[in-house]
């Protein structure tokens, strides 16, 4: 046994070994047991080797070490396995997870210390190792019982911080910034504030309201618990029909289920807020929260409320009839049921147009005392023995009654019905979200409102009778409207009227007593009643189907049979006075009847033909002359007359007849018209005579107020005057002014004829255009050319085009008119003639000349620049990023459209790399067109089209134009060592650096460099001509160098071609003139804090060597860069004593001091995590110490109280001050107190991950 390992203190055993014996050091051997390093681990006290043990607890002869180790390793696989089993316990059955843990780290605690008593080889571990393992599978046991997540990633960054993040120091060594910069030691210590919790449960909390109905059959009602677990809860049910109580117990299986329910709807919620608990009741009644009882099996006192749970509120509209008459009342019944009082929305729509909504409160029986019109809260009821019957549904009916103002389509629909109890039933929601269904029935009613009919007679009045002939009838003149605008279309009338007929009409007007009322039915608007006995006629009423209309005045038409028309003849003889003869006869017509009377009668000469007459006499007594015009025998019958009522009647035996010897007379044939005459235009008359002859007819002839009279004897009845030349313009008169016939006897004559005389003859010429008889046009267009007349259409009128000769006759209507003319010309005018006389072309107007506008045209000018090649034109040459352009003419009218196409051919590869076509607009004779110079190479420039103002592009009519231009590369130059600092002294030296340049373009050069000083607001030019190659070696002349560093860029760059570029900022070279280095703070102040960096820019040739003090410890440190930086680890005083660079030996002596200040501590509660349990209303104190500089100020904040599975909420934040290092502030509220930052004079420090927005080190100034 001898072999088996030892536990060393402090660490593990060695492995055992075999095959030689182990070698027992005395206490006094250089080699101990204690492990350096470790000095918390004390040495075991010295014993003798004899009492030391020789082997495990269980001997290896009964069961060795390696099945002893198995078994271990067994036994600890089995309670990881229970360990999980827990764990999934937990997550299913939601356990407490306090208990848990404890237990867990109870069994871990038991383990770890007591596997190192059996003394098992390599399981022998030391008290701190065993402490270690407790903590991890403490720290798992946490995670696992409250269910926290490992931070994996987070773990995982943390350590490569650890191991690859390091600064050096003031010390100049590598330290890591996070622990200084992050030193949770700082701030330490929290108070955790328990306020004892008291439980409370109520019945509906929000004082909801609830209700069923056919479709809702249950419902969940609400019980919110705060700080209890009941198991067990007992409700009571009022029936509201009979008030008989009914009990119902919740017991614990069922209330696990609802707290379940509840915990997973409130998952966001925190683990000390309130529940509430879903019961579900299909019963309406009062409900009351009897008895809670908790965990404890103590009762939790419940609050005092109550749930009643109604028959759900309903409304409808009672049905009534589909049609209404305008102004009648609506008639309509709102039918309303539920726990009153009740109140009632509705909506009227007119028409489709709602008319808003309407509502109806407080509906109730009028003998019901409900205690709900005083209370709104649903805590009525205070324990079971209450009379509820008032929360019983009721049935209310109201009724609706509105005059209806206006015809169309009525619709009254409930809306919304409210109960007592807040329950509300919205039938407009459920219209809408059930639009393409049909509404559901009794929730609305419509009908039709008619227009009420009216009528009146027109065109007939007792003191305007209408007449008609005796077994005739003629319709009533009923004229139909309504109340509306117009008359009722397709609907039938009924007409009532009374008849007195007229021998029994009153003296009065009146009707008499045996006045007859007669009904009829018109089908529609066209028809009317048919009447026909003589009397008087009063509408009494008219309606329609659906209603009764009003009868307007005038209503009464007095309706006549008037007499037959009669008459009666008596005639006398003419008497020619001259010659004692009849010429006619004189007949007077007596007549009985209704005027105006029309006599038709017949004319007959003896051998001739019969010719009726009409005469038309507009009074009861008349005469008729008949008086022919040619002598003979004459008989006259008068066959029929007609008078205003009725048609025409025959004569019998009524007849006259005369010899008649008619006394001379003349008339002209074309009485009435007037003939038209040209100047120096005799014209004639033709004149027929009448009587014996021979006649002799005088005439005269009347032209501005001058007579002419003539004598002329006639022996035919026909005689033609022709007049002489009419040689002024003007009406002139030909007047018959007598007529003697054979016996002597004269008569005077009126006719009269009248001719016109033209005064001038029709006249044709061309009007203007633009004030000229000249116009040009668009080609390939007609032209409209003015043609004036005068005279009297219509006009004929021949013309030319001069060019082509080809007459054209054409007829005008209009005076002034026009000829189209489809060719370029000159147009003239040759002959025109009017309706009546032949006319002249005016001269100075009888051409007209017609011309194309000139297409636009487009052209290049010429110029030492610009020359014409091969078709084209050649633009002169020009470098790569120079602005240029072109001139282009264009001739036409202006705006111009020019389209060109722009194609490029690179000049390396020379293939065409590019191809646009672009528009431009022009709006003078010329465009200046932008040369494309941005690469090297042809451009060709060829325009395709061209429109101006009048003209379209057109291919036929337009040929393009090319421009050719080159564009040469620009030049440049490039640093051979871009970004390269070349060294240079303070003073001119041999064997200083040049630096090397390569150049592009056609030498000679000409360079321009900038020199830019460091700090300099303005760079100096450096000027290099004629430079013969595309290398060169630059040099700058010494009196443009200062001392540091300046910066070489290349400004400008010209070769032979004249093509000057200047390059963008690009790549660069320095140039670094040296002297004594310097050292410069990148911050003005002298105070940092410990984990702050001081930093400095050094001014020299890098690397620098950097001497310095700390606490009066002078060290040197080596610096490749021109910052210098250190982090602040230690507090204290930090001076730069001097600074070498590179580039000389000369050491700068400085004096630059930093002082650095520690970060300032605090700790709440002496630096430990206490936790106070308070009642409600107590209090208790904060007691915060501080280091550092005062004053202080810090900020703490108020956080929830931990619970398993969640994390820990900020309630507020405070910020306090403190002039001295301690400080107690009183509290009285529960939480968790902890502070999150500190400052004091000049540092402050904050902790990371509050959530409270401080972080880093900050300086507090005062």
């Amino acid at each position: 046994m001898n072999g088996t390992p030892r536990r060393g203190p402090g660490g593990f055993p060695t492995t055992p070994q075999t095959g030689r014996p182990q070698k027992v050091q005395s206490p006094n051997a250089n080699a101990t047991a204690t492990t350096p390093g470790r000095p918390n681990v004390r040495s075991l006290p010295e014993v003798p080797t004899a009492a030391q043990k020789t082997g495990p607890l269980i001997p290896n002869d009964i069961l060795d070490a390696a099945s002893q180790r198995f078994y271990v390793f067994a036994f600890y696989i089995a309670l990881w396995a229970w360990r999980l089993y827990d764990f999934y316990s937990l997550t299913v059955e939601d356990d407490q997870s306090l208990g848990l843990c404890l237990k867990w780290c109870f069994f871990d605690m038991v383990f770890l210390f007591g596997i190192p008593l059996l003394e098992i080889p390599w399981l022998e571990w030391s008290n701190a190792a065993a402490f270690l393992l407790f903590t991890v599978h403490a720290v798992f046991d946490v995670m696992l019982m409250f269910r926290i997540g490992i931070p994996v990633q987070t773990w995982l960054v943390s350590l490569l911080a650890v191991l690859f993040d390091s600064e050096v120091a003031i010390n100049e060594r590598n330290v890591k910034p996070g622990p200084i910069l992050h030193n949770a030691s700082l701030i330490l210590g929290k108070q955790i504030i328990h306020i004892l919790p008291e439980g409370s449960a109520i019945l509906n909390p929000d004082k909801l309201s609830f209700c069923l109905n056919a479709s809702v059959t249950s419902i969940d009602i609400p019980i919110l618990i705060n700080q209890t677990q009941p198991v067990e809860i007992e409700l009571v049910r009022l029936d509201i029909d009979d008030n008989h109580n009914e009990t119902t117990v919740i017991k614990a299986r069922e209330l696990k289920k609802l707290l379940s329910n509840a915990k997973k709807a409130a998952k966001n919620a925190e683990p000390a807020d309130p529940l509430v608990l879903l019961y579900t009741v299909k019963k309406p009644g009062v409900y009351l929260l009897n008895r809670v009882l908790d965990q404890s099996k103590l009762e939790v006192r419940p609050r005092a409320s109550s749930l009643i749970v109604v028959k759900c509120p309903q409304a409808r509209v009672k049905p009534t009839g589909n049609n209404r008459c305008r102004h009648d009342l609506s008639d309509v019944a709102l039918e309303v049921e539920g726990t009153p009082p009740l109140r009632i929305k509705y909506r009227t729509t007119i028409n489709g147009l709602s008319r808003g909504a309407s509502e109806f409160q407080g509906l109730q029986p009028e003998d019901l005392a409900s205690p709900l019109s005083k209370h709104t809260s649903q805590a009525l009821i205070r324990n079971g023995h209450e009379d509820v019957s008032w929360a019983q549904a009721h049935t209310i009916t109201v009724s609706l009654n509105e005059t209806l103002t206006g015809s169309g389509t009525w619709e009254y629909a409930v809306e919304e019905v409210h109960d007592a109890l807040g329950n509300m039933v919205n039938y407009a929601l459920i219209d809408e979200e059930d639009r393409p269904k049909v509404k559901p029935a009794g929730m609305h009613q419509s009908f039709t409102v008619h227009e009420r009919p009216n009528a009146f007679l027109s065109d007939c009045s007792p003191q305007r009778p209408l007449r008609i002939a005796k077994g005739t009838s003629v319709p009533l003149p009923i004229q139909y409207g309504s109340t509306g605008r117009e008359a009722i279309q397709d609907s039938p009338y009924t007409v009532e009227y009374l008849f007195t007929p007229q021998a029994d009409i009153l003296l009065d007007g009146n009707h008499g007593p045996n006045a007859e009322l007669k009904t009829q039915k018109m089908k529609s608007l066209r028809d009317k009643p048919l009447i026909s006995t003589s009397g008087l006629y009063t509408i009494t009423s008219v309606s329609t189907d659906f209603c009764g209309g009003e009868v307007l005045e005038p209503a009464s038409c007095l309706l006549q049979n008037p007499p037959e028309p009669e008459l009666t003849l008596s005639s006398e003889n003419i008497v020619d006075k001259c010659a004692g003869r009849p010429i006619g006869l004189r007949v007077a017509l007596d007549f009985v009847g209704t005027p105006p009377f029309k006599v038709h009668y017949v004319e007959k000469r003896e051998s001739g033909r019969r010719v009726s007459h009409t005469k038309e006499i507009r009074s009861l007594r008349g005469t008729i002359d008949l008086a022919p015009e040619q002598a003979g025998h004459y008989s006259y019958t008068f066959e029929s007359i007609t008078d205003g009522v009725y048609a025409s009647r025959p004569l019998h035996d009524m007849s006259l007849e005369q010899d008649v010897r008619p006394s001379a007379s003349a008339r002209f044939l074309e009485a009435g018209e007037h003939k038209q005459a040209c100047i120096d235009d005799s014209t004639e008359f033709d004149v027929a005579l009448q009587g014996e002859g021979p006649w002799k007819l005088e005439y005269e002839i009347v032209h501005n107020g001058k007579r002419t009279k003539h004598l002329v004897n006639v022996e035919d009845p026909r005689y033609t005057i022709t007049t002489q030349k009419l040689t002024s313009g003007g009406e002139y008169t030909v007047a018959l002014t007598s007529i003697t016939d054979k016996m002597g006897c004269k008569e005077f004559l009126k006719a009269e004829a009248k001719v016109n005389v033209r005064h001038e003859r029709p006249k044709a010429y061309f009007g203007l255009i633009d004030g000229k008889q000249a116009v040009m046009a668009l080609e390939g267009k007609d032209v409209n050319l003015p043609l004036r007349f005068t005279g009297t259409a219509p006009w004929h009128l021949k013309y030319k085009n001069i060019d082509d000769k080809d007459v054209q006759e054409v007829t005008f209507n209009r005076a002034n008119d026009r000829i189209q003319a489809r060719d370029a010309g000159k147009y003239q005018l040759l002959s025109v003639r009017d309706g009546i006389c032949p006319g002249f072309i005016d001269e100075k107007a009888s051409q007209f000349s017609v011309g194309w506008i000139a297409r636009p045209k487009i052209s290049v000018p010429e110029s030492t620049t610009m020359v014409a090649e091969s078709g084209k034109y050649v633009k002169e040459a020009v470098c790569e990023g120079d602005d240029d352009n072109f001139e282009i003419t264009l001739s036409g009218h202006p705006p111009f459209d020019v389209t060109y196409e722009q194609s490029f051919k690179d000049k390396k590869s020379g293939k065409n790399a590019a191809f646009s076509k672009k528009n431009i607009r022009a709006v003078g004779g010329g465009a200046s067109i932008r040369a494309e110079t941005s690469q090297p190479g042809t451009y060709e420039y060829k325009f395709v089209n061209l429109a101006d103002n009048q003209y379209d592009h057109s291919p036929k009519h337009f040929s393009p134009v090319t421009v050719q231009h080159t564009v040469n590369p620009h030049p440049n130059a490039h640093f051979s060592n871009p970004g390269k600092t070349y060294s240079y002294c303070s003073r001119e030296s041999d064997g200083e650096e040049v630096i090397p340049m390569s150049l592009e373009g056609v030498p000679p050069f000409y360079l321009e460099v900038e020199i830019k000083q460091l700090g300099s607001p303005r760079p100096e030019v450096s000027v290099h001509k004629n430079i013969p190659s595309t290398k060169y070696d630059l040099k700058i002349e010494h009196r443009k160098l200062h001392l540091g560093t300046s910066t070489i860029s290349i400004r400008k760059i010209r070769d032979a071609r004249g093509c000057t570029y200047k390059p963008p900022p690009g790549p660069r070279v320095q140039i670094s003139v040296h002297d004594a280095p310097t050292a410069t703070p990148l911050e003005e102040r002298n105070d940092f804090c410990v984990g702050e960096r001081l930093s400095f820019a050094l001014s020299g040739q890098v690397p620098f060597q950097v001497y310095y003090t700390f606490e009066g410890q002078e060290r040197k440190a080596g610096n490749p860069g021109t910052t210098f930086k250190r982090l602040a680890e230690l507090p204290g005083t930090f001076v730069i004593t001097g600074l070498r660079d590179s580039a000389s030996e000369c050491l700068a002596s400085l004096a630059i001091t930093k002082e650095i200040h520690p970060i300032p501590t605090v700790r709440l509660s002496g630096g430990q995590v206490t936790e106070v349990d308070i009642h409600e209303g107590g209090g208790t104190d904060l007691e915060f110490s501080f280091t550092g500089t005062p004053p202080f100020e810090f900020m703490y904040t108020r956080s929830t109280n931990a619970v398993k599975g969640k994390k820990s909420r900020v309630l507020e934040i405070r910020t306090e001050k403190s002039e001295g290092w301690h400080l107690k502030i009183p509290v009285q509220e529960e939480g968790t107190y902890e502070v999150v930052s500190i400052k004091d004079r000049w540092c402050g420090f904050a902790k990371g991950g509050e959530g409270v927005g401080v972080g880093g080190q900050k300086m507090l100034a005062y």
